[in-house]
């Protein structure tokens, strides 16, 4: 219980423009917890915290949040206040005929709403933050940069999921 009192006295950081991901851990840190912490502005430290939490890892234990799953990054979300839900799988279909990020761009989206893109980059999955023309992981270090300046313009899609802020929160 002390859990949820510490997360409603807590400051909230809800601001008009983007945040950058405070990697407060001293070291590298993963791409799960980097959108959601772009997304809500809380620090990375935080953000894995609510990831072990899910996992029911003792609170003493404090593992490296290495991959997370779409239910992981939903969970965190919604105990920061967002609501996470897809939009588009793509899983059907074969990888190369999975439309790539910047073929995504060129469609019609909702310009206040975070988009978290589940990309292949490799062999491994991937997960960015877009929104509007700006997008945000590990591999800008936490900034936003435009999309057509990104690392991944090619990389291929296999889930899309929307982000807002919950009407409850």
């Amino acid at each position: 219980m002390a859990h949820d009192i510490d997360m409603q006295l807590a400051p909230r950081r809800t601001t008009s423009s983007l945040n950058e991901v405070r990697n407060d851990t001293g070291r590298i840190a993963f791409c799960g917890p980097y959108v959601i912490s772009a997304i809500t502005g809380w620090s990375i430290s935080k953000v894995e915290d609510e990831i072990r939490r899910f996992r029911e890892i003792p609170e003493h234990a404090k593992p490296i949040v290495r991959g997370t799953y779409a239910d992981e990054v939903e969970s965190a979300l919604a105990t920061f206040g967002y609501g996470m839900t897809l939009k588009t799988s793509f899983m059907e279909r074969a990888r190369k005929e999975r439309p790539t990020v910047w073929t995504w761009m060129q469609k019609p989206r909702n310009a206040w709403a975070h988009y978290i893109l589940a990309i292949h980059k490799g062999k491994e999955g991937h997960w960015i933050l877009i929104k509007g023309v700006k997008m945000c992981d590990t591999f800008t270090e936490g900034k936003w940069t435009f999309v057509c300046d990104g690392p991944h313009r090619g990389a291929r899609i296999m889930e899309i999921f929307e982000v807002k802020k919950s009407l409850e929160a």
